[in-house]
Parts: structure tokens; sequence; C-alpha cells
């Protein structure tokens, strides 16, 4: 039986892997409609599995996509629109980490496509769907709290001097300045909250070549926080979003905003070159 008596709809984007899998499983567990969306079919058939387990399948929704696609991005919005017509929690979780630089179908640099684009779109896409719900909150797994790295406003796309940790840090300081710009610049009703979770014992670790994976396992067994750990505050706040229009969460600790990565014309800066690369595709 459902735990709570107001069940919710619930889009987890990433949810078949880490910490989204677990915030979608935890939400079925609780009553509500989950809306997963991932590539993998097979990690797909593994989760519905486990919904089966529960007594929730009916209420799994699994949609098929790559992220990374702003033409996938867009299916994903209308399907859910067409769907669920009230969304009360959005959960950005999907990320990929590239050795080499990478592009995605409509030629934008695959980590910034994915990491930060799609949860542009998807946080303003779905507002109508955010309005129709009391209460709706966006949760933004990123990495914020983190001075290092910044927008390469000249070369968004990393086209010079592309590494993995340049592209994370980059597309880590978008998301920054994307919660910035929508509590400033509101498109629906909803929420925001900004967190870094910390160092977490999930399946991006496997992305390594060796011999950096088996370093990073073997810190990872020392000092990485459980997966249960990490989304615990993620499946709390789609219950009980922040009051406050932007919540950003270092590890359990507020983030001063009037630190640099957060600033205002830089956020509406990016939100213009955002918007300008949507309209060439």
């Amino acid at each position: 039986m459902p735990k709570n008596s107001s069940a919710r709809t619930v889009v987890v984007a990433g949810g078949t892997d880490g910490m989204g899998r677990a915030t979608a499983l935890a939400r079925l567990e609780r009553g509500d409609t989950v809306v997963v969306v991932g590539r993998s079919a097979a990690k797909a058939a593994d989760l519905a599995d486990e919904a089966r387990r529960l007594g929730a399948a009916e209420r799994l929704d699994f949609h098929q996509a790559d992220l990374s696609s702003i033409a996938a991005v867009r299916e994903v919005i209308a399907h859910v629109a067409k769907a669920h017509p009230a969304m009360h929690a959005l959960v950005l979780t999907a990320n990929r980490q590239h050795l080499r630089r990478e592009t995605s179908a409509e030629g934008l640099e695959s980590t910034f496509a994915l990491y930060y684009v799609s949860r542009y779109l998807l946080g303003h896409g779905l507002a109508r769907q955010f309005d129709a719900a009391p209460d709706p909150v966006i949760i933004n797994v990123a990495g914020p709290g983190t001075s290092a790295g910044s927008v390469n406003w000249d070369d968004p796309h990393l086209t010079r001097r592309y590494s993995t940790m340049r592209a994370q840090l980059q597309a880590g300081r978008a998301n920054d300045l994307l919660a910035v710009e929508f509590a400033e610049r509101p498109t629906s009703k909803a929420r925001y909250v900004l967190y870094h979770p910390g160092f977490t014992q999930t399946a991006a670790i496997n992305q390594f070549n060796q011999p950096l994976r088996a370093i990073v396992k073997v810190y990872a067994r020392i000092g990485a926080r459980s997966v249960a750990d990490s989304a615990a505050p993620m499946i709390e706040w789609v219950e009980n979003p922040p009051k406050a229009r932007l919540t950003v969460d270092d590890r359990g600790k507020p983030v001063d905003l009037g630190r640099k990565m957060f600033d205002k014309a830089n956020a509406a800066r990016l939100a213009a070159l955002t918007e300008e690369l949507l309209d060439e595709r």
C-alpha cells in the first residue's frame, strides 16, 4: 500500500542508475507515479522488476531517450505533457563522463549537452505541468559549492583543450548559473534545489580507464558516501520542498549565494547563449 495519502507525479532524468534509481524506487514505494528517463532498456527492465516487487509496476512510466540530444529531450517533454498533466517534481541526475571529446546529435559537446542543456530544457519545458501541481520542485544534482571550473564563453563546446575534468567542471558551473537564472526569472512556480551530494558510490566509477578506475574504486570504498545516504535528501525534497525560491545544498550545508559562481549577470548571459544554441537547432 502507498505510504503517503497525497501521491505525486515525479520525473527522474537518469533514473536507471545510482541516486536517480534510488529516488525513483523510494518514491514508487511511497505511492507516487514516477516517469524514469534513461538510455538503457536492460537497466529499465531491472528497474521494472524492482517496481513489480514493490507492487508499483503500474506507476512506473519508463521513457527511453538519450538526453544529450535536444530532439530527444523535446520528445520527453511532449510525452510527459501528454501523459501527466500535473508534475510535482523533476529530479535531474543524468550525466556521463567522456574520456575523449564527443558531440551530440545536434553537434554540441556531449557533456555540456547532457549535463547542462538537457536540464535547462526540462526545467523550462515542463512549466505548465509544474504550475498544475501544488508545491512543485526541481532538484538538480550537480556540484554547487565547488569553485573550480568556469563557463568557456568563447568556446562552450570545448573544441580546444578538451579534457574530461574541464568538461565536467564547465557543466557544473553552468548548472550553478541555471539555478540562479531560474530563480531570478522563473518560467513556473517550481522551487529550485541545487544539490551537491559529494563523492558517491555509483556506477559512474566504471567509466574510468584502468589503472585510474582501480584507484577510484579503492578511494570509493574508503571515503565515498553510499547511494542511499546521498539520495536521502532528494527523496524528502520531493515530498517537502524547501520554502525558498532557490536552495543550494553542498553535502548538507547551505552555500552562500553571494559567491562568484552564482553571479546574476553571468546567469542571464548563459541563458541568452543557451537560447541562441537552441534557436540554431
